[in-house]
Formats: structure tokens, C-alpha cells, sequence
């Protein structure tokens, strides 16, 4: 069984909607035939994600989504291995810019960015954001699968 651990910055304040966005992590990670993985996901402003950014990437901007591959197995109390995935952070603010500048729901923007970040923790990477990139097409094919699938409605 996966887990999905979900935390707000204190920023943000009370978000209403967290069981759906671990629904919907679930049900990435079983459409990638994950098995006992753990994952985390932080939503926050752009304020902690650009100080991610900068310290972990030499990038001193906000940016929508960052993945920290951890990639460790433990052995749980009953000896059967749990995969230590990794961190998912998720600016909602950006979020809710990028959805304007592409002109799509907040909805699908933090799906895209769900799957995104999974995709990642996955070990797979993209040098560019063309949409030819294997593990973008991945993400868009995944994203219409899950079409029906709301967090924000």
C-alpha cells in the first residue's frame, strides 16, 4: 500500500481539499504500478519554494514544483520494505499564475503538477519543456487518463 503524507505552510492557512489531493497521488502511483512507496507533498507560497529553489537548485525564482528523490527502502516492523520516494513542494501561488498564463483550470495546472512531481521522484528528468520529451508526453497522457479525477472542484 502507498502512503501520501500532505503538509500546508502555516502561510496558507486551513485547505479543504487535502484528501483529494491524496486521492489523486494515490491513484498516480498506482496508474505508475507503485508498490509501498511513501511520498510527501508540501504546499506552500512562493516565498518558501523560491528559497528551495535558490538553495537547491542556484535558482533564486519561484518556480512551481520542485522534487526531492530520496529513493531509500526500510524495512517497516514487519520486515516488508517501504520505498522512501521522496518530497514534493508545490507553490500554490505559482500554480495559480501558470493556470492563467496557459489558460487552464487550477484543477488540472495542480494534477499536471501532481503527476509532474511523481513522475520525478520516479527518476525520470526532461532537459527542456518541449512537449516531444518522453517523460512530459507521459505526464500529459497520465493527466487526460485521470481527466475525470478533481482536487480543487
Amino acid at each position: 500500500m502507498n502512503r501520501v503524507e500532505i503538509s500546508v505552510d502555516e502561510s496558507l492557512g486551513n485547505i479543504a481539499w487535502l484528501a483529494k489531493l491524496e486521492s489523486f497521488a494515490l491513484g498516480v502511483l498506482e496508474t505508475l504500478q507503485k508498490k509501498d512507496w511513501d511520498i510527501s507533498i508540501l504546499l506552500c507560497d512562493n516565498a518558501t519554494i523560491q528559497n528551495l529553489n535558490a538553495e537547491y537548485r542556484n535558482k533564486d525564482e519561484p518556480t512551481d514544483v520542485l522534487s526531492f528523490e530520496l529513493g531509500e527502502t526500510i524495512p517497516e516492523a514487519d520486515g516488508k520494505p517501504r520505498f522512501l520516494a521522496g518530497d514534493i513542494v508545490i507553490s500554490l501561488q505559482t500554480l495559480y499564475e501558470n493556470a492563467d498564463y496557459f489558460k487552464v483550470s487550477p484543477d488540472e495546472e495542480l494534477r499536471r503538477l501532481v503527476i509532474h512531481g511523481i513522475l520525478h521522484l520516479s527518476g525520470m528528468d526532461h532537459q527542456t519543456n518541449d512537449v516531444s520529451e518522453p517523460m512530459l508526453q507521459l505526464q500529459e497522457r497520465i493527466l487526460k487518463e485521470k481527466k475525470e479525477e478533481h482536487i480543487l472542484l
